[in-house]
């Protein structure tokens, strides 16, 4: 019971079957190149998807939207292949699957079982990026900066800055 307490209180979020949509871009390879385009992609794919699923009012009108433009969503990542003169190509659905441990900002998403929509570039065997499509934890815009924190220093500061003051 401590335990989660103390990770409720470090904002760390327990995976609940349902409440987010995470976004799953795998490279063919780890070719530099294929690397490339693989964020190219992801850089469409969040300026098309961030005003689509920002400010929706639950997971389930996310999955709604998204699924309603899986077409969409694979026309775009293949037309960003193609520009930059990739010719294999792309499969994108949604689907369940495993992930680790990640901070976004302030917020800890424990490993498990989510819903995500899923890109698989070419063979889809390279390398990939993940992040959380809804909420929207990841989708910031190029010029807000990621500041990565460890809660347990912040804790043990806290603590410190206290024993100094009394």
């Amino acid at each position: 019971m401590i335990l989660v307490l103390f990770l409720f209180a470090c904002g760390w979020i327990r995976p609940t079957e349902g409440e987010f949509l995470r976004i799953h871009i795998r490279a063919d390879s780890n070719d530099p190149a294929d690397q490339a385009v693989k964020l190219r992609v992801r850089d469409a794919v969040v300026r098309y998807l961030t005003p689509i699923v920002s400010g929706l009012p639950s997971v389930t009108e996310a999955k709604k939207a998204v699924e309603s433009r899986l077409n969409e969503l694979k026309t775009l990542a293949e037309s960003v292949l193609r520009a930059n003169g990739f010719s294999y190509g792309v499969e994108v659905a949604i689907k369940r699957e495993k992930f680790p441990t990640r901070t976004y900002g302030d917020k800890t998403l424990l490993a498990g079982v989510y819903d995500a929509i899923v890109f698989s570039l070419g063979s889809g065997e390279g390398d990939n990026w993940w992040c959380v499509a809804y909420p929207d934890f990841c989708f910031a815009t190029e010029s807000e900066e990621v500041e990565y924190r460890s809660f347990l220093k912040d804790i043990i500061d806290k603590r410190s800055n206290y024993a100094k003051n009394v």
